[in-house]
């Protein structure tokens, strides 16, 4: 009797220790599914600011070299290249801060719904 007891329980301890498994690997995969674009978010939020600070490096080196060759500072002339850097500065905010927040609120949800996971798993493996 009592090895049929010792078998039981060593029988059900390997059919615990399974069932934990899969549960880590469950979780793991939802959590990986969970944030697979947060890379992407992270980094259109960080590079877009330079990649209109560039456009307005580029707007105001034309307004000058349209100064230079002209030799006229006329607003006529120097409106177009300033219009084109505010443009590109624009365009950068434009595609930053959405993605910023989108990272933030996605990332805070990631979080939760990881801790929810996480306590599920832990109370229902110690129900079973």
């Amino acid at each position: 009797m009592a090895e049929l007891i010792k078998t039981k329980s060593k029988s059900s301890s390997i059919q615990s220790a399974r069932v934990s498994r899969i549960i880590e690997i469950s979780a793991y995969k939802e959590i990986n599914l969970l944030e697979k674009n947060f890379t992407f978010l992270a980094t259109v939020g960080s590079t877009a600011p330079f990649i209109g600070l560039f456009g307005t490096v580029w707007g105001i080196m034309n307004s000058f070299q349209s100064i230079a060759i002209s030799r006229n500072t006329s607003l006529a002339i120097v409106a177009p290249g300033i219009a084109e850097a505010l443009f590109a500065t624009a365009l950068g905010l434009l595609a930053a801060i959405p993605a910023v927040i989108a990272y933030n609120k996605f990332n805070s949800d990631s979080k939760k719904y990881t801790g929810r996971i996480e306590n599920f798993s832990k109370r229902f493996l110690s129900i079973i």
